[in-house]
């Protein structure tokens, strides 16, 4: 299925705020992910960012006036307002969300928002204290209650030097949001998806932990990829650091222990678990509960102890089991035999030390392998796009209702 944006048509509304600027990058973010961006501004933006440099990224002309007459606006002032299939409203102004509030439309912004039956998604900017005020409170609400989302604000340093909250929420989190509001009638609506992510981190002492290098980018981007497709996503996390994509429930699990009881816990009435996470395989017996001092070690004796197999223990009626093999030799041999011993319905192999790819990078390059043995090798490619390749396999395994039969 295509991606959420891809071929959209997404109407980007800027208003007045010195957080104009960030709506450049929004508008470049949505054309690079394939949507067509119309872009509407009030007058007050105009004077904090050129139309210019807004036609110049979409490729269309920037609708400034409702009065125009060589503007579609200006011969249909709600042609955009019927073709659109997401406004977003980024910044938008105290001013801004009255006027939306309201239901005024005396500008290219506000008579878009007004007329269409597109979702809309607004990312409030402004003073601190005008954020505070009731008067907006009322409007937020007044909004939500009409089922428009708002994103932000954020807290932090405003134009004024004074700190709060009022700052935009960045373009790349509003990208999250408009995926998932686009995403939500995909195939995985209505399914709920576990996935984890990251590696565990087993403790020693307080200070000191027995750990990988994964990054849990590769668990992240299913998640995300997961979300964009309408599912409901939980998403275990071995790294509390780690940014959690917009939409997803986030549970932290920082070692085996914690990681087999949260997932136990999330599968309960899930559709498919996909263990994306680098869970350890051993553990320190006895960890200290005081930091070990340099002085005391001399040569240093571990013993360990054997964890959980997690993906291995989770059941469920018609759970669809995902896991993932990494492997620095035999690949697909090695992939094949964990399916089999852990019950899976697919292995996702790939190669632990080739170099641009796996952990730690940007890319990936897996090998989906079925209960059959058919194996499926993709060129290298983006982690999301591998995640979203391997949801392909997991929606035909759920519409078929093939999953849980492994074991």
């Amino acid at each position: 299925m295509p991606k959420p944006l891809e071929g959209r048509c997404v109407a980007l509304g800027v208003t007045g705020s010195i957080a104009a600027y960030k709506a450049l990058d929004l508008a470049s973010s949505l054309v690079q992910a394939g949507a067509g961006v119309e872009v509407m501004m009030t007058a007050a933006a105009q004077r904090f960012v050129s139309p210019l440099s807004f036609s110049a990224i979409v490729h269309r002309p920037v609708a400034t006036d409702l009065f125009d007459p060589r503007s579609e606006m200006g011969m249909d002032h709600v042609a955009l307002a019927r073709r659109a299939e997401l406004v977003i409203v980024a910044p938008a102004t105290a001013s801004a969300l009255a006027r939306m509030a309201c239901g005024l439309a005396d500008d290219p912004v506000s008579a878009t928002v007004l007329a269409t039956c597109a979702p809309v998604l607004v990312a409030p900017a402004m003073d601190a204290g005008m954020f505070e005020s009731p008067a907006t409170g009322a409007n937020l609400k007044t909004l939500r209650d009409r089922g428009v989302a708002v994103a932000g604000p954020e807290r932090g340093r405003m134009a004024s030097g004074l700190t709060g909250v009022g700052r935009m929420t960045e373009p790349a989190e509003l990208m999250g949001h408009a995926r998932a509001i686009l995403g939500r009638s995909g195939d995985l609506a209505g399914r709920a998806i576990v996935v984890t992510a990251g590696g565990t981190r087993e403790p020693i002492d307080p200070v000191r932990v027995i750990a990988n290098r994964s990054s849990g980018r590769m668990g992240n981007a299913i998640a995300e990829a997961a979300r964009d497709r309408g599912a409901r996503v939980t998403l275990v996390s071995a790294d509390p650091s780690a940014p959690c994509p917009v939409g997803a429930d986030l549970v932290v699990a920082e070692t085996a222990a914690q990681m087999e009881r949260a997932v136990a816990g999330a599968v309960r009435g899930a559709d498919a678990v996909v263990m994306a996470a680098a869970v350890a395989d051993w553990t320190p017996a006895s960890p200290s509960d005081r930091k070990i001092k340099k002085d005391d070690l001399g040569a240093m004796t571990l013993e360990l102890r054997r964890t959980a197999d997690v993906i291995a223990s989770v059941e469920g009626p018609g759970l669809v089991k995902v896991g993932f093999a990494l492997e620095t030799e035999d690949l697909e041999l090695n992939a094949r035999a964990k399916l089999a011993a852990k019950g899976l319905d697919l292995v996702v192999a790939n190669p632990a030390c080739e170099e641009g790819v796996g952990m730690g990078a940007d890319d990936n390059r897996v090998t989906i392998i079925d209960r059959s043995g058919a194996a499926e090798a993709l060129p290298r490619m983006s982690k999301y796009d591998a995640a979203w390749r391997v949801l392909d396999r997991v929606s035909g395994l759920l519409a078929a209702g093939s999953g849980g039969s492994a074991g």
